[in-house]
């Protein structure tokens, strides 16, 4: 269970992708690669009411920063998400 209040993934939505967000549910994610734990933790769903490409919106929060990935372009589950943004991190360099 995520310790960080709702209002705090809402607000991270609504700066990053300017949005309104409702929570549809919350999914524990256990990311492995070649049987070795990358990614555990839980995501948060949210329903975009007025996003002109998504109407989905996976959050998670490490450390005390939220990630906000929309659902777009084949991301359309929560481990999805986790794993875009793994790729994303490994490209930023």
């Amino acid at each position: 269970m995520n310790d960080v209040p709702v209002e705090r993934f809402l607000e991270a939505i609504t700066n990053t992708h300017g949005a309104e967000a409702k929570l549809i549910e919350r999914v524990d994610v256990d990311e492995r690669f070649q049987g070795e734990p990358v990614w555990q933790g839980e995501v948060l769903v949210f329903e975009l009411a007025d996003h002109p490409d998504s109407d989905r919106c996976y959050c998670w929060e490490v450390d005390g920063r939220v990630t906000a990935v929309l659902g777009v372009q084949g991301i359309d589950s929560p481990i999805k998400a986790v794993r875009a943004s793994i790729l994303a991190e490994g490209t930023e360099a």
